[in-house]
């Protein structure tokens, strides 16, 4: 039995992180299909091994996860971004944050959120006119952000902080693409993309403090909690948590930072990108957007849709999860062994980087029928049972799935029934956009769409 993976050749210095920077997804699904299941790459800084299979992403992330760390694969612009918030904290810290995180995202105080996702998707529409042309991602982003920044911060952004927030998110993501140069560039030399990067983090951590401020010696008053949820007299929103630990010495002024920087970037982007690309999938499939809203009409009338109308959408939360599967908003996950470990019969060492991808596992034939068509009916009860587990993984498994899956998805179906019951979004471009990669993945161009009223 080979003790090495198989991979593709390098070059000198570079290995292959030029032709991953040039289209990680077209590298990731080559190299998937010339060597298997485990493949072995040269990313740098650290050995890289790309899995898809399967059994290997369970063992990885669920049944064998204590082997496993968050990996040092990121450079250190993220380090500077996010510190040690849920997203790149690991061990005791993690586990920590974690568990003071959580009763922000139980079931019952994200359920009482649904208002507060209405208003702001109605106050979104208010400003949208029959006829025009919007950049979906751009309008999407902005009504997240905002819904993010209530329901787990009990404050609100003004229209200028929201554009601030929005203007700076571009550096942000332009830093973390794919680009080999970067990894010889330090982070503190003064090039154009370095200044703009961090000029990017000193607004948004602005932003935060102001948030801060504002919420001070509010974190005891059960009605600043959007959700109306309160544990006796104290609210459950997360910045009211976060304070609360702060005044007993349990959070440095740091990490209070740093979680709600994870928070604010995390918990608005991958729902606004997988609104994104439903949205696109709906216009170029008319059939699909048609029974949307035959079950908006079905289930709500001429009423918009609550939150616990949601529990009777069916088939929009089928389209949504055929979006993540076709434009999984996170494309991999990273994970470093904290031991010589063994996965698809090879010998994975201590210390290199493993790469779990989505983009590469949601596509594969293997797993589903005609992986690239558009079919929101593959995830009838019937028809995934046929599959793998983790054949499909959005959100992450184990200990470190997304703790805001359950709010994002509540968000995300009551904005799709929201806006497809007033309206139709067409995409204008003839031709289909091309993808980049960052910590998520966007859409190269703008994504223009056409908005309709829909017509009784």
């Amino acid at each position: 039995m080979r003790t090495q993976p198989p991979g593709p050749a390098g070059v000198p210095v570079f290995g292959n992180s030029r032709q991953y920077a040039r289209d990680p997804f077209e590298f990731l699904t080559t190299v998937t299909a010339a060597y298997g299941d485990v493949v072995r790459l040269d990313l740098g800084p650290l050995e890289t091994y790309l899995l898809t299979n399967p059994a290997d992403i369970e063992r990885v992330l669920v049944s064998e996860e204590a082997k496993f760390r968050k990996s040092d694969v990121e450079n250190d612009a993220i380090g500077t971004l996010l510190g040690d918030g849920l997203l790149l904290s690991d061990g005791d810290t993690w586990q920590r944050q974690r568990d003071l995180a959580q009763p922000a995202f139980s079931p019952r105080r994200v359920s009482g959120l649904g208002d507060v996702i209405s208003r702001h998707v109605q106050e979104l529409l208010d400003d949208w006119e029959d006829g025009e042309v919007r950049d979906v991602q751009l309008e999407m982003a902005r009504v997240t952000v905002r819904i993010i920044v209530e329901a787990m911060f009990g404050s609100q952004l003004s229209d200028a902080q929201t554009e601030r927030i929005q203007e700076h998110l571009e550096p942000l993501g332009q830093r973390f693409e794919p680009e080999p140069m970067r990894a010889i560039v330090p982070e503190w030399a003064p090039t154009k993309e370095n200044r703009e990067y961090h000029e990017s983090v000193r607004v948004l951590e602005g932003i935060i403090d102001d948030i801060v401020a504002e919420r001070r010696g509010t974190e005891f008053d059960p009605d600043v909690d959007p959700a109306g949820v309160a544990d006796g007299d104290e609210p459950m929103d997360l910045l009211s948590i976060l304070l609360r630990a702060h005044g007993r010495g349990e959070q440095s002024d740091e990490q209070l930072r740093d979680e709600l920087m994870t928070m604010l970037l995390a918990g608005h982007d991958t729902t606004a990108l997988a609104l994104t690309y439903t949205w696109y999938l709906l216009s170029e499939h008319p059939e699909a957007a048609s029974r949307v809203h035959d079950e908006l009409d079905s289930v709500c009338g001429d009423d918009p849709p609550t939150a616990a109308d949601t529990r009777e959408l069916d088939y929009i939360e089928r389209v949504l999860q055929e979006s993540m599967r076709l434009y999984p908003p996170v494309y991999a996950l990273f994970r470093e062994p904290k031991l010589d470990v063994r996965l698809g019969g090879y010998r994975i060492p201590r210390g290199s980087a493993v790469m779990l991808s989505q983009w590469v596992v949601h596509r594969s034939e293997r797993w589903y029928d005609n992986p690239e068509t558009f079919d929101p009916d593959r995830w009838l009860p019937e028809r995934r049972t046929e599959r793998p587990r983790f054949a499909y993984f959005p959100f992450g498994a184990g200990p470190r799935h997304c703790i805001g899956k359950h709010l994002a998805m509540l968000e995300a179906k009551l904005i799709v029934g929201t806006v497809a019951q007033a309206y139709e979004l067409d995409y204008v471009r003839d031709e289909p956009f091309e993808l980049r990669g960052s910590l998520t993945m966007h859409p190269q161009e703008p994504m223009g769409m056409r908005i309709r009223a829909r017509s009784d």
